[in-house]
């Protein structure tokens, strides 16, 4: 693991994973290509986490991998450009590859861009965090990995990228191939939150992710557990239901599993498991493509 002094607070508060997706590859051949260096710490985030989410929200993008669509964005030009040909006065920062301009090396799913300011020495690159929708930034002392070991930490608070898990321990999710199955539910005679607690117990032992309620006290609850890595949402918000994503060789594991507390929940389970046999075929080809992926590397 990389001993880089400004990621060894960040693996001290998130745990890194076992296996890391999109990781490695010539850096030189990708600095090359960029025309700049890249910062020492970005880099060993990269080999250390590879392509994931931090708190489900700050996605790490990578350089490497064919088919990642967690890429590393080496032209914000040819992202942005017509939208700034539009409106430029929403644009008070140049776009990489522009001397000077925003590169982007994370991101989330409502369109806030993490970038670096690449003015200056790689080291000493601020970080700028840009909403796309609303044209907003914030800017940011240097350090990818000191910036996200703060926000995950709540050292750091940004307007434009709020922590609303901040009260959990942090975590990494990377990237696996998995399967999603939802499983359709009876409501049953027990209150939701003992419904919640026999799951949370049969598939023990397990951590929390995130919770929502309603207005009108329909819920959500997130969690994953922490044995097989199983990701799972209970929840009434869009009908009651259990959905699991696992990597497909434990399809057998948890159909048993999810199952089983369902009918210690007092539910009757309306969908049907859906059969491993019809989706094997798709699935040795996901695994054949991510294998050629590793290969071009």
């Amino acid at each position: 693991m990389s001993t880089h002094p400004l990621l060894a607070e960040l693996v001290r508060l998130v745990r890194p994973p076992s296996q890391v997706a999109n990781a490695h590859g010539d850096w030189a051949e990708v600095e090359a290509s960029l025309g700049v260096k890249l910062p020492a710490d970005y880099r060993a985030m990269v080999e250390t986490y590879g392509r994931g989410e931090f708190f489900d929200n700050i996605g790490l993008y990578t350089p490497f991998g064919k088919n990642n669509p967690m890429r590393l964005k080496s032209d914000m030009s040819k992202y942005f450009g017509e939208l700034r040909d539009s409106s430029p006065e929403d644009f008070p920062y140049p776009l990489f590859p522009e001397p000077g301009g925003l590169l982007a090396w994370g991101g989330t799913g409502d369109a806030r861009e993490l970038c670096w300011l690449t003015k200056g020495s790689p080291e000493a690159w601020p970080i700028v965090i840009w909403s796309c929708e609303d044209s907003e930034y914030e800017e940011y002392e240097p350090g990818v990995a000191n910036f996200v070991e703060g926000w995950c930490s709540g050292r750091i608070v940004s307007e434009l990228l709020p922590n609303d898990a901040i009260h959990l321990p942090p975590w990494f999710d990377p990237y696996r191939h998995l399967k999603y199955v939802d499983v359709k539910l009876s409501e049953g005679s027990r209150p939701y939150l003992e419904r919640l607690r026999i799951l949370q117990e049969a598939l023990a032992p397990t951590a929390p992710r995130n919770s929502y309620e309603a207005d009108d006290g329909d819920r959500q609850d997130t969690f994953v557990t922490t044995e097989t890595g199983w990701n799972l949402t209970y929840e009434t918000l869009y009908g009651h239901q259990i959905r699991i994503a696992f990597p497909p060789a434990d399809n057998e594991r948890a159909r048993l599993a999810v199952l089983g507390a369902a009918k210690a929940m007092g539910c009757e389970v309306l969908s049907e498991w859906p059969d491993p046999n019809e989706a094997e075929e798709e699935e040795e080809e996901e695994e054949e493509e991510e294998e050629r992926e590793e290969t071009d590397e």
